[in-house]
């Protein structure tokens, strides 16, 4: 899934996201509205990662939302 389609849906997918970083607050997915470059810097934050870490659970979770939604 592409990086304007999960800012398109970002409402919707909040709920998941928050599944997966559990450690993201509300306030900070209000803050990140969709951007991918901020939500690696929260999560890179939130649990200590490296950005090329962080970076990759990002990407890998966007792989896999993308496999599970497709139509």
């Amino acid at each position: 899934m592409n990086w304007d389609t999960i800012r398109g849906n970002w409402n919707q997918l909040k709920g998941e996201i928050k599944q997966q970083w559990g450690k993201l607050t509300d306030n900070d997915m209000a803050a990140l509205e969709g951007n991918r470059d901020e939500l690696v810097g929260k999560v890179q934050e939130r649990y200590g990662l490296t950005r090329d870490a962080a970076e990759r659970q990002v990407d890998e979770w966007a792989r896999r939302h993308s496999d599970t939604h497709r139509a």
